[in-house]
């Protein structure tokens, strides 16, 4: 499973719950959307985002999202999934998932986002700062020191 998510600078594990099925005994499609959430924050953590949102007021807000689903998951499951920028730019980045079943060692769905970065002071879209840009570009190997 390892080499699936090779790419992925972080990777964030979640068990699947019984309640997060359908009545046709799968994931419910809308829950993905919840994993990705917890895998963004998570991508969120490593590069200090919500330390520095406290302290400027700037922070993301979720553009747009998509979701490819490839493969039905089940409980019981633990899920695997890998996040990282593939884009960024003045005000905003693009994230992409990888979702990996450990039941299934296999890719279940894939996804992205953009985040938008925004001054809720002012109430607009913001720039990102020099250090998240720098921190973003460090996490996903784009820097060499």
């Amino acid at each position: 499973m390892n080499t699936l998510l090779a790419d992925y600078p972080v990777i964030t594990e979640i068990p699947v719950a019984w309640g997060e099925m359908d009545a046709l005994n799968h994931v419910n499609n809308a829950v993905y959307f919840r994993y990705f959430e917890t895998a963004r924050l998570d991508f969120f953590k490593h590069v200090e985002l919500m330390e520095e949102m406290a302290v400027t007021k700037i922070g993301p807000v979720l553009g747009d999202t998509y979701c490819k689903y490839f493969r039905p998951v089940t409980y019981p499951d633990t899920l695997l999934i890998g996040s990282k920028v593939t884009d960024v730019q003045d005000d905003r980045f693009t994230m992409e998932y990888t979702i990996v079943s450990s039941k299934q060692q296999m890719v279940t769905t894939v996804g992205n986002a953009t985040i938008v970065m925004f001054d809720f002071a002012s109430n607009q879209k913001a720039l990102l700062s020099i250090r998240l840009h720098s921190a973003i570009q460090e996490m996903n190997g784009l820097v060499t020191q």
